[in-house]
């Protein structure tokens, strides 16, 4: 018998002071079997860095053709198409031709997200759709941290930091944008 998602509940007040977009989403997030607190809060931090009425959580890691977030627009048409963790330059690829904006949230010890990076730098750098921020194991920690099965989470978003609060406590994020033609 398969393992079901486990169901978590999150109410994100958000104010986005760069943006000017402030609302409250009532988010479902399921945690699939063989995902982490960590990788489901590093969804949710995605959905805030973004957030939009059309923004929408996919079926992420049971579905191969789909982002973890995406966007559509009216037209049907894929505007932004998010992906965490340290996806492969093949599937970066891909999403670099199906959507007209690509952002990768990526998260991990430096032993993971070192290699990954010093690997696929150098084919992403033809790409100009493409975003890639990092998350810091220190800030991973934070964000998990937070997580809960019922969530009731303030975000605030300044000149590019984050600042979370819940019942679990608070995390500061300051993502890092990693540069593909910069870093090599």
């Amino acid at each position: 018998m398969a393992l079901k998602s486990t169901i978590y509940k999150a109410n994100l007040q958000l104010s986005d002071l760069d943006r000017h977009h402030y609302a409250d989403y009532p988010l479902t997030l399921a945690l699939h079997p063989s995902e982490t607190e960590l990788r489901m809060m590093v969804r949710l931090l995605a959905f805030a860095c973004y957030a939009d009425e059309r923004l929408a959580f996919t079926k992420g890691l049971c579905a191969d053709e789909e982002p973890d977030l995406w966007q559509h627009a009216l037209s049907g048409e894929v505007e932004l198409w998010i992906d965490v963790g340290l996806p492969s330059e093949k599937r970066i690829r891909k999403a670099c031709g199906r959507a007209q904006r690509v952002v990768v949230l990526v998260y991990g010890s430096e032993r993971q997200v070192e290699p990954w990076w010093r690997g696929i730098r150098a084919e992403l750098r033809r790409f100009d759709n493409l975003e890639i921020r990092r998350l810091s194991p220190e800030q991973g920690e934070q964000l998990a941290a937070l997580a809960a099965r019922q969530m009731g989470l303030q975000c605030t978003l300044q000149d590019g930091q984050l600042w979370f609060t819940g019942d679990h406590g608070s995390a500061e994020i300051a993502l890092v944008s990693l540069d593909p033609a910069r870093d090599a």
